[in-house]
């Protein structure tokens, strides 16, 4: 297996200090099965509104697809490519900002996963909406989508757009080694930025938060 963590150079700020632990420490160390995470996004509720401070930002959606494997859940991720002009080389969920011709942020979510990694929109099941977050900066609004698939996807990766597809397990993700955090300073905000080193790759900004509130309400 590669080592955890990638080649990604993230913008540390001057005066990082460490951050503190994942919401689920000190919970139960067990995994929840697949069959526990549709009970628990089942009941995750209504997303919160908008908040204020993202309303004029750029309105964009991901998609959040999850999968059956073994009886564990599985979620599929995307690298970006070097060449882009913003978040060059991140992991990130397929997604993107929305189109004038898009009915709804859903429609966002379920048309770009298809042009990204070639998810057929007629095969997710759209379980939950996660609350909208902001980037660093605020100016572009993310709303998740979290999808069921029937089965494992065959991934199809843009060319230009999509460097690589992969799946991660929920429990790789829930992995003591995999988690660490900072505790940031930039443009006078203090906030931890949270970081999941996977095999090869490692997953932080937007990604990871959204990541982070996923999985805390998947193991209250």
């Amino acid at each position: 297996m590669p080592p955890r963590g990638g080649e990604q150079i993230i913008p540390t700020p001057p005066g990082t200090l460490p951050g503190g632990p994942p919401p689920w420490a000190g919970r139960s160390p067990h995994v929840p099965t697949f069959a526990r995470v549709l009970e628990r996004l089942a009941v995750i509720g209504p997303p919160p509104p908008v908040p204020e401070e993202l309303a004029e930002a750029r309105p964009s959606a991901v998609l959040v697809p999850v999968f059956e494997e073994a009886g564990q859940a599985h979620l599929v991720l995307t690298k970006r490519p070097d060449h882009l002009r913003s978040h060059a080389g991140e992991i990130a969920f397929p997604g993107g900002k929305r189109d004038p011709e898009d009915p709804s942020l859903v429609a966002t979510a379920l048309r770009e996963a298809e042009e990204e990694v070639g998810i057929d929109p007629s095969a997710v099941e759209v379980l939950a909406e996660l609350p909208t977050i902001g980037t660093v900066r605020g100016v572009v609004a993310i709303t998740p989508f979290v999808g069921l698939l029937p089965a494992r996807p065959v991934l199809r990766p843009r060319p230009g757009e999509v460097e690589d597809a992969f799946t991660v397990a929920i429990g790789d993700l829930l992995d003591p080694d995999a988690w660490y955090s900072e505790r940031w300073t930039l443009w006078e905000r203090d906030f931890d930025m949270a970081f999941y080193l996977l095999p090869g790759e490692t997953v932080w900004g937007a990604t990871a938060r959204i990541l982070t509130g996923l999985l805390a309400h998947l193991t209250a």
